[in-house]
């Protein structure tokens, strides 16, 4: 009965999130009104007209809310497909060959870890300029250094194991061992490494959130697709 229980739960949240999911990826029927048109009725409270209300320049929020959405959920999806991709392959390498590969690549992922988050960004953005993909970039850039050291950590243990020794003592290449037979042994821990990267639970994970608050604050996030001629 519990398990029936948890599995309704589960189909009802799914379905939830799956037609959010619709309301964003569709956000150009689905949105209501132009999210950056002006209105000289200036700010209104939530009525059927506006169903979240409008901003100081008449802005319609909801609107805003569902654009906002598909940027947000871009970047994230973007940002952690930019640091599994990199940071995986990194680690792997690294764990896999050790000696000054390894010195060589940790010294690097850990000359990243010494910059915070809003600081490389920073950094990324002076050098490269503000837009979305550049915001990505920066977002994925700073999260490398995770997967890398994880991989790494995963890759020292796995390559120890007998069948690795046996296939390598039967001529097997180092690059067919990595996919074959190492990647299929890490893929779990690097696959919770993105869901506790996705879906915080940890209140003190709620720290990136403030992170990518701040790089809003500080205008690093994208730049609208289109301005008013004044």
């Amino acid at each position: 009965m519990k398990e029936l229980i948890k599995m309704k739960k589960f189909i009802i949240f799914g379905l939830i999130l799956s037609i959010i999911g619709l309301f964003i990826i569709f956000a150009e029927y689905t949105a209501p009104y132009d999210p950056i048109e002006i209105s000289m009725e200036g700010r209104k409270a939530p009525s059927l007209e506006h169903i979240f209300g409008t901003d100081r320049l008449g802005r319609d929020i909801f609107s805003r809310i569902i654009f906002g959405g598909r940027i947000s959920i871009l970047i994230g999806l973007a940002s952690v497909a930019i640091g599994l991709t990199v940071g995986t392959i990194v680690g792997i390498i690294s764990g896999y060959y050790g000696r000054w590969i390894d010195n060589t690549i940790m010294r690097l992922m850990d000359s990243l870890l010494a910059f915070p988050g809003i600081l490389l960004a920073l950094v990324i953005i002076a050098v490269l300029g503000p837009g979305l993909i550049n915001v990505t970039l920066a977002v994925g850039v700073s999260s490398i250094p995770e997967y890398a050291r994880l991989a790494r950590g995963k890759v020292l243990e796995v390559r120890e194991m007998q069948y690795i020794e046996a296939v390598r003592s039967i001529g097997v290449n180092d690059f067919f061992i990595m996919v074959k037979h190492i990647i299929p042994n890490i893929s779990s821990s690097i696959c919770y490494l993105v869901n506790r990267q996705n879906c915080h639970k940890d209140p003190i994970d709620c720290l990136d959130l403030l992170v990518r608050s701040s790089r809003s604050l500080l205008l690093l996030n994208a730049l609208p697709q289109r301005t008013l001629n004044c």
